[in-house]
């Protein structure tokens, strides 16, 4: 099946390339790309992930001094985790954190140092991802390179190597509900008899380097020395836990979205070459794409969706159409059915050997053509074909005008 699709795809490319002298590259260059990353498919652990609506309730924080409510949570192995599993551990740490939010990721190498030094101390530290991905938005995304979901949850746990469980309750939430965690990170300290000794905060300084988690250490070492804890209770600070009922909020941005107009203007060489110039102030995504070439209209999607990802922040996606200026209304009808309110051009020439060199000497002609361009026009990403949308992910949510932290 997979090779008739390609020897489909191919037979399309090389139709195009009657039409215009610009190519088009096969979808199979997209699968050989991403055969060499290390990737592990959701499948492959034998849990299937199913958000599902949730009805609303009162969230409240657990109370010092309650019993630590039992769960079973599937791992990103998709092995199931109890809270019998810990009971040989003096301490039980438990985590509410996810992938997206920037103060979650502040304090990710945190979490690994503290469970390298205190589980020879007979201290357990477990991470609970709460978020259903039916409240999360797309425009919440902005300092990440992955959502919520369990299949990314796979990734961030490989990526940076936890060295504790990363466990899953975005179906039901019925755990995050049990425990109230207002936002990501909040931490939750169990002393020996399973009774809440602290809950809060981690440390008081977000910002990677300028803390070393004091306060978890401190009530954690308290508990160790068979001590109360001096401030059992701190307030948390983070994105706030994403519920499923909060979907019709979701909804409601999601109409606002698609309301949006979407148009497409003309542009001659000249103005091509001030595209790349980018004369911003911020982080520019330009993506070269025709509807007669099967790969752009595959992923052009995709390459959408990071402009609510990122559009908040230093970035803009546009987007640069090489169809013959007489095809521009079919351009125009592509773009609607993908909603791309952004900024949409078309090259208005005949010479596609102009508009090469307009928008990148290095680029050989063959579409789709990405490239990230800084303030001023030096590219600092650039792809042939269709893109490994989480390399690109990275590479704009990793450049110094964006960044991962607050």
């Amino acid at each position: 099946m997979k090779t008739r699709l390609f020897l489909q795809l191919d037979i399309f490319c090389v139709i195009a390339l009657l039409v215009g002298v610009i190519g088009c590259q096969p979808a199979k260059d997209k699968e050989t790309a991403q055969e060499k990353k290390d990737s592990i498919p959701a499948a492959s652990t034998g849990f299937k992930p199913n958000p599902q609506n949730v009805a609303e309730v009162e969230i409240k924080t657990l109370p010092i001094g309650t019993a630590a409510p039992p769960f079973s949570l599937p791992d990103v192995t998709g092995k199931f985790y109890t809270l019998d599993d810990f009971k040989d551990a003096k301490v039980l740490v438990i985590i509410f954190t996810c992938n997206h939010c920037p103060t979650a990721q502040a304090y990710e190498d945190r979490l690994i140092k503290f469970t390298n030094e205190y589980k020879a101390k007979g201290v357990a530290l477990v991470g609970i991802m709460p978020n259903s991905t039916m409240g999360l938005l797309p425009e919440e995304c902005g300092y990440t390179d992955l959502n919520d979901s369990y299949e990314e949850m796979i990734i961030r746990h490989r990526d940076k190597k936890y060295n504790f469980p990363y466990l899953y309750d975005g179906d039901t939430q019925s755990v995050a509900i049990a425990y109230g965690p207002a936002a990501t990170p909040h931490a939750y300290v169990f002393d020996a008899s399973r009774k809440l000794a602290y809950v809060g905060r981690i440390d008081n300084i977000e910002k990677p380097g300028k803390a070393d988690a004091e306060d978890l250490r401190a009530a954690v070492d308290a508990l160790l020395a068979g001590k109360p804890v001096a401030n059992p209770e701190n307030k948390t600070f983070g994105c706030s836990t994403k519920w499923g009922w909060k979907n019709q909020y979701a909804k409601k941005v999601e109409e606002k979205w698609n309301a949006k107009p979407v148009a497409i203007e003309k542009v001659k060489e000249s103005q091509i070459k001030d595209i790349v110039k980018n004369p911003t102030d911020k982080l520019r995504l330009i993506n070269l794409w025709a509807t007669w070439c099967a790969p752009c209209v595959a992923e052009y999607p995709d390459l959408v969706e990071l402009q609510r990802w990122y559009g908040a922040r230093n970035f803009e996606f546009v987007s640069l159409s090489a169809d013959k200026p007489e095809n521009m209304e079919k351009a125009l009808n592509f773009l609607k059915n993908a909603h791309s309110p952004v900024q949409n051009y078309l090259f208005d020439g005949e010479d596609n050997y102009k508009l090469i060199e307009a928008v990148d000497p290095k680029w050989n002609g063959a579409l789709p053509y990405t490239l990230l361009v800084e303030p001023g026009g030096k590219i600092v990403y650039s792809y042939q074909g269709p893109v490994d949308l989480l390399e690109l992910k990275r590479a704009i949510v990793e450049h110094p005008l964006m960044g991962r932290y607050y």
